[in-house]
């Protein structure tokens, strides 16, 4: 989860790194720290906190150098203080690291490096790898992190620097890493925006790979030290996309790029003429029987709508799994099957292992992906690129956007190429398809009235949220976001399951939000309001235009525009997401990182 910066040129080197260090504070923000090459010696500070904190010292503390490292934590093993924080060095100081991810062995590790004498200073399992390093080295770097690593075992993004050398080394295993390439200067990030405002020419490392980078150039190696070929790649994100934008937070700029999101998703695929959709897939649908979606936290809810979408409008049986459980569960996979993995990064730990067991038991696989280059992306037989451009904020909301309209179009897709998708319904839902980042953008347009029903009950202690069909999966994607980022417990359940269970917790004092959208289940729905009302429970609808049935039941109505009932989710969640906005920002929450909570998953 952690951010990584790494700098060698001509530009001062502490500028660099904690300008791509706020960039990707996003992937964790419990302590940060750098190291920079000053006077022949690598001088390191590290501290707790926010990145802010760091600044503030480094205002002070003048680390004039054009080479360097810098980390931001998401803390796994050890508490987030000073000690802690990475960079973390040799007693001698002359070698730093930062890693990202978990080195499984690191007690038996660190228990014999204490043993032969090296002295440990915090409690993380990164720290064993530059005592490791030390003992490996005898003037070659590069040999000396080769031979570390081949003792341990996990998963990491490595980056080491040593005073005597003006390069660094760094090696992936599961964990992202990503090399930019200047003129004079070169660059290493855990993530694209981080390297945005110097360029846009990068090098996806894939597992297993390490490289060396100086001033002059880059050099990608396997473990063993044989020269890999890798491909420069020209990223398409514009600085500007990465950045606030004048909104005052991410999160809420992503609410309003959702429209855009879409139109990125959807553009130049949709074909009304010829009632079909253009995925420029290798992936032959007419040879699976089933398929299983795998994906994590709010991708997992867009695989749920997805899995209502395919069985509707392909009659394909689809199987929705939550990433960390698939492979405990040993699936029932053959070459019949086809294993879709949805994640925004495509380096979410849990969801590339599921992909990996489907892959070892002989499925086929594909990838609903946003970022390029990503791991899955490399092991998937073929990749649906999203388009959602990046996305800051850790809760995520263009993202499922755009996964939303992905896995509209791979129904359609499907369904067609399966013959079961007659061509007048296709050329109907693809017509209403299209309509969606408009109608979008007018449900936005709602902010203001879901910022009134905020201010209502943002001192509840608790939610519950219902929806029925396609619409569960909302309601458990709404009560998801109200959770990350305003820290209100919030449940969400199929609302025909109220009565076996939740319907106990109903009272006075509990808001209900329930997603009652027009669809052949309306009326089914329309009784669940009923059933909590009688309970004395506090109904927030969010309901059809010109829907005025509703209006009996429910204290609050959130109206969203009138579309196919397979597509409501896209226009309902955006009230929902703005529900947790207006209510964190009431609560002073930190709504961009909230706490506990990282943007890219990579440990298990």
């Amino acid at each position: 989860m952690c951010g990584i910066v790494g700098y060698v040129g001509f530009r001062n080197a502490t500028d660099v790194l904690m300008e791509g260090l706020k960039r990707l504070e996003y992937r964790g923000y419990d302590s940060a720290g750098v190291a920079v090459k000053v006077g022949g010696r690598l001088e390191v500070i590290k501290k707790a906190g926010k990145l802010s904190v760091l600044g503030d010292v480094l205002k002070d503390e003048k680390l004039p150098g054009h080479f360097g490292i810098g980390h931001t934590r998401w803390a796994t093993h050890g508490a987030p203080n000073d000690p802690n924080a990475h960079p973390h060095t040799t007693e001698d100081g002359q070698i730093a690291v930062i890693h990202n991810g978990i080195i499984e062995n690191y007690l038996p590790l660190k228990e014999g490096l204490l043993a032969r004498g090296h002295r440990f200073s915090s409690e993380t399992d990164s720290e064993v790898l530059a005592h490791l390093i030390e003992e490996k080295y005898r003037g070659d770097l590069v040999e000396a992190v080769r031979l570390a690593l081949s003792e341990a075992y996990g998963a990491y993004a490595l980056v080491v620097a040593h005073q005597d050398h003006e390069e660094i080394v760094v090696a992936r295993t599961v964990s992202p890493l990503v090399i930019g390439l200047g003129e004079g200067e070169n660059f290493v990030a855990s993530d694209v925006p981080a390297l945005l405002p110097y360029t846009r020419r990068v090098i996806f490392l894939h597992d297993g790979d390490m490289a060396v980078v100086s001033r002059e150039g880059v050099r990608v190696t396997d473990l063993q030290g044989n020269e890999v070929r890798r491909e420069v790649v020209e990223v398409d994100w514009s600085l500007e996309a990465a950045e606030k934008g004048g909104y005052p937070h991410y999160m809420l700029k992503e609410i309003y790029e959702q429209p855009r999101a879409l139109e990125n998703t959807l553009g130049g695929r949709l074909s009304e003429a010829r009632a079909g959709v253009e995925l420029d897939l290798r992936l032959d649908p007419t040879r699976f029987d089933r398929i299983h979606l795998v994906a994590c936290g709010t991708a997992y809810y867009a695989g749920w709508v997805g899995k209502y979408l395919i069985e509707s409008l392909a009659r394909v049986p689809v199987e929705i799994d939550v990433a960390s459980e698939y492979r405990y569960r040993d699936p029932v996979v053959d070459d019949r099957t086809l294993v879709i993995a949805i994640s925004q990064s495509g380096e979410t730990i849990d969801t590339l292992e599921a992909l990996r067991e489907a892959k070892r038991k002989g499925a086929g696989t594909l990838g609903v992906i946003n970022a390029k280059g990503s791991s899955i992306t490399r092991e998937v037989d073929d990749t649906l690129y999203i388009h959602a451009g990046p996305e800051i904020g850790v809760a995520s909301t263009k993202a499922y956007m755009a996964m939303l309209g992905a896995m509209a179009m791979l129904a359609v897709w499907m369904g067609r190429a399966r013959g079961v998708l007659p061509e007048a319904e296709a050329r109907a839902f693809l017509g209403e398809l299209r309509k969606m980042p408009r109608l979008v953008e007018q449900t936005l347009e709602k902010r203001q009235e879901i910022a009134h029903i905020a201010e209502k009950y943002h001192q509840a202690a608790d939610y519950l949220f219902l929806g029925r069909h396609i619409q569960a999966p909302t309601a458990y994607e709404g009560a998801l976001k109200l959770k990350e980022i305003s820290y209100i417990h919030a449940e969400a359940y199929p609302a025909g399951e109220m009565k076996h269970g939740p319907i106990a917790l109903i009272d006075e004092h509990l808001p209900v939000v329930v997603l009652t959208t027009e669809s052949p289940i309306y009326e089914k729905t329309l009784s669940n309001i009923q059933e909590v009302r009688a309970r004395g429970g506090r109904v927030i609808a969010v309901a059809t235009e010109g829907d005025l049935e509703v209006r009996r039941f429910a204290q609050d109505v959130i109206y969203v525009p009138r579309t196919h009932h397979l597509l409501a989710p896209m226009v309902s969640v955006v009230p929902l997401q703005l529900l947790a906005y207006e209510t964190a920002v009431l609560l002073g929450r930190d709504v961009d990182q909230p706490r506990n909570l990282a943007k890219s998953v990579t440990v298990e």
